[in-house]
């Protein structure tokens, strides 16, 4: 299970190219919520990590000095992208975007 990381500033999310296959990873801000990891696309459906994401969800996660594998899934509307648009606001002043989650592997 990954480690409790609310002081880091980023992590890195690695993806697998859409058309590559080869690792891509990014740093990116992100917040934690209910034991998930949450990420905001500025750019939405045009941002490559998340056309990455769509074409295949199983991910690798390193945040503060822990790496894990999780799932990743795009959270369109609803309460759950509104409250960590808020969490993402309250920790950086900014969480406008398409929200992604990042649920660790055995969670």
């Amino acid at each position: 299970m990954a480690a409790d990381a609310t002081d880091a500033e980023c992590l890195y999310l690695t993806t697998t190219g859409r058309r590559s296959g080869s690792p891509r990873e990014i740093e990116i801000w992100f917040t934690q919520h209910a034991g998930r990891y949450y990420v905001v696309a500025e750019h939405g459906e045009r941002a490559h990590w998340v056309q990455n994401v769509r074409a295949e969800p199983n991910v690798m996660v390193r945040v503060g000095g822990t790496r894990f594998a999780a799932r990743a899934r795009v959270i369109d509307t609803g309460d759950l992208a509104r409250t960590v648009r808020r969490l993402s606001e309250a920790k950086y002043g900014w969480g406008d975007g398409l929200v992604v989650e990042l649920e660790p592997a055995g969670a």
